[in-house]
């Protein structure tokens, strides 16, 4: 087990030098579980294979514990990583795939036996052990997967995109899975993923990642709560953050947010932090959760100066919630996340409330969180 470290590490392509991961700087701790998660082409695969000896460094240091291994092959990294796809070997039997790494490395057998009977008991799969690739589903191929890379107790253990190829009911339990065996066997995990729902789920942290750069580092909370600009306010949460344009304005000695069709009141925190920025009278971006907007009457009462009314277009009934879609005249639509008592028709006028405490404001032209 150890910590990892990169240290201003650059991947540079081609001709041009095209950059697929910059100045990427991040201090893994030892034993924890973190989560790359971003949109397809943002770097996160390729830094995981750079950490395993994949790819080569352009610039900067890797470190495993507290050895430089920029230049040791993927054999001499003691780290194990998982696939995509399940790379069994279809000749072989569950037993043999698994233990097929320790025999690479002349383990005494008795060992290994050990090892993959111990390996297979932790992912329970030890009815399995006589049978082909074949002749198992899906969730079990990826147990097989998970248990050749485990029988090697490594210092860390890489994943990239492991769920990608299961349907839905069997990531949410392959999930649960990935996470107690982090709790049993204690080692530091690397998880890259582009579905948010993973990485929040999953990661004691999660590294946010857009065009090779790092975007955020913190707290699955942290990151939906307080992101710290609009691309990963957008990226983190489903629905994606509610954002509108807006100008703010004094009025006897109050800040307000104003559109062409409403105004609504700031915090004397967020107010605070927009003077201190200098942009009363200027155009920002205010950014809310759909839960964080209400048709109750008791938030109304709360927040009277943050009251808004629109017009339905159209909703989705998810069960245990209902999202309603509403033109409030502005360019963006406001999405609402409401339980399924409130039941509305598409073209209802409603009106709604927004819990102030909980919206936040960004820079229109960076991006930038302005308040906290």
């Amino acid at each position: 087990m150890a910590r990892i470290l990169f240290n201003h590490v650059y991947k540079r392509y081609g001709k041009y030098k095209e950059v697929a991961v910059k100045d990427f700087n991040l201090e893994v701790e030892d034993q924890e579980f973190l989560v790359f998660v971003g949109p397809s082409g943002c770097g996160k695969s390729t830094t995981l294979r750079m950490l395993a000896g994949l790819e080569d460094i352009s610039e900067g240091e890797i470190y495993i514990g507290d050895t430089i291994v920029n230049n040791y092959p993927p054999k001499d990294r003691d780290i194990s990583m998982v696939f995509q796809n399940y790379a069994l070997y279809p000749n072989m039997s569950v037993y043999e795939n698994i233990a097929f790494g320790l025999r690479l490395r002349k383990q005494p057998k008795h060992e290994i036996d050990l090892a993959v009977k111990r390996a297979a008991r932790v992912l329970e799969i030890e009815n399995y052990l006589d049978r082909k690739p074949r002749e198992l589903s899906g969730g079990q191929r990826q147990r097989v997967a998970l248990g050749r890379a485990i029988v090697r107790t490594p210092q860390a253990f890489l994943m990239d995109e492991p769920l990608s190829n299961l349907d839905a009911r069997l990531r949410v339990q392959m999930r649960s899975e990935i996470i107690s065996l982090h709790r049993k066997i204690g080692v530091t995990m690397i998880y890259v993923t582009h579905d948010q729902v993973e990485a929040m789920t999953m990661g004691d942290r999660v590294v946010v990642m857009n065009r090779g750069v790092i975007q955020q580092v913190d707290t699955p909370e942290q990151v939906y709560n307080k992101p710290v600009n609009m691309f990963v306010a957008n990226f983190i949460g489903n629905p994606p953050m509610n954002f509108i344009d807006g100008r703010i304005r004094e009025e006897a000695g109050k800040l307000d947010f104003h559109t062409n069709r409403f105004k609504l009141r700031l915090t004397e925190k967020q107010a605070y932090h927009l003077r201190k920025e200098n942009l009363v009278d200027m155009t920002v971006v205010l950014g809310i959760r759909a839960e964080n907007i209400s048709f109750d009457e008791i938030v109304m009462e709360a927040f009277p100066d943050s009251v808004l009314t629109g017009i339905l277009q159209f909703n989705e009934f998810l069960g245990s919630d209902r999202y309603y879609h509403m033109d409030i005249g502005t360019e963006q639509t406001l999405v609402v996340r409401a339980h399924p008592r409130h039941h509305y028709d598409d073209g209802t006028k409603v009106t709604v409330a927004l819990d102030m405490n909980k919206a936040l404001f960004f820079h229109k032209t960076t991006g930038v969180l302005l308040t906290d």
